[in-house]
């Protein structure tokens, strides 16, 4: 099978965008444990993450094998709402994450102490679930609006490789974090990673709105708007390697209808401009002042 390089590229992105970010809360909280000599309580969390794991794993395939059991136009229709959901989750996620980056660390060492001082193995591992699982939803439905919308043949099954390789690179990375390392730049990675992102979240929206052109649900902006396909022909067909790769990562096609166009280049203007513009940081928080023994 010939490696499907824009699919591959796509679901790696996604998995090593979304895998750092759940690799790094797994690491702060076990590298808390171990400075806090709480070091026996690490498996705790790590099973905790890998129940996370694989619930998330269970529910894109159950999403995957529904879309693939409808016929026509429901199979669009499932199609095109799971698409619009994928492009949804990951803009809020996007947005989320901008917003959380400065103080998620001590949010969860927070929850770590409340646990520890409740004398909870349970707390720590379900803190971890709840911890991964958040990024694991989103991650399935991100990887399944993709892996529906790649028109490629095998093109879903190189998502699932590729997001399998980012993930054991987050996770990789989740391991030199808990070690102490420093050199990755996080902020610049979440920025830059981000921006990707929101390109493969436009492709999403635009390939949902085709779907709904294809069965007669919007009616406006149908019309052709360009053809570049003797240029750079998006399908398998037209022999352009350069064109499916682009259209498995950012859903390029060289011949958009008016509609696709539109959403396509509204969600990038107006996406981009938000996640871009300067963060306001809030106060530090105070921290928790610990209540006297009485003795």
């Amino acid at each position: 099978m010939t490696i499907d390089l824009g699919a591959f590229s796509s679901g790696l992105l996604t998995g090593l965008r979304e895998g750092v970010e759940a690799a790094l809360i797994v690491a702060i909280i076990c590298a808390y444990l171990a400075r806090t000599g709480n070091r026996r309580h690490i498996p705790k969390v790590l099973a905790g993450a890998g129940l996370a794991i694989a619930l998330s794993a269970v529910l894109g395939i159950a999403i995957y094998a529904t879309v693939g059991s409808f016929e026509e136009p429901y199979e669009q229709l499932f199609e095109a709402a799971t698409l619009i959901l994928a492009a949804g989750v990951v803009t809020w996620m996007l947005f989320w994450m901008r917003r959380q980056a400065a103080s998620v660390k001590g949010e969860l060492q927070a929850k770590v102490d409340r646990a520890l001082n409740d004398g909870s193995a349970i707390a720590l591992a379900f803190l971890a679930f709840v911890a991964v699982i958040r990024e694991g939803v989103e991650t399935s439905l991100f990887l399944v609006g993709q892996a529906a919308s790649t028109s490629a043949e095998g093109g879903a099954i190189w998502v699932l490789v590729g997001a399998i390789v980012g993930l054991l690179i987050a996770a990789v990375l989740g391991v030199g974090f808990y070690h102490g390392s420093r050199r990755l730049n996080l902020s610049s990675f979440f920025r830059w990673t981000g921006v990707a992102l929101v390109f493969i979240a436009a492709g999403l929206l635009s390939h949902a709105v085709h779907e709904l052109i294809e069965i007669g649900l919007i009616t406006v902006g149908t019309q052709t708007l360009f053809d570049v396909s003797t240029i750079l022909p998006h399908d398998p067909d037209g022999g352009s390697l350069l064109g499916q790769f682009l259209a498995a990562l950012f859903g390029y096609t060289s011949t958009p209808e008016v509609a696709t166009f539109a959403v396509w280049l509204t969600y990038i203007v107006v996406v981009l401009a938000l996640f871009l513009r300067p963060v306001k940081r809030g106060p530090a928080p105070k921290p928790a002042v610990s209540e006297p023994v009485q003795g």
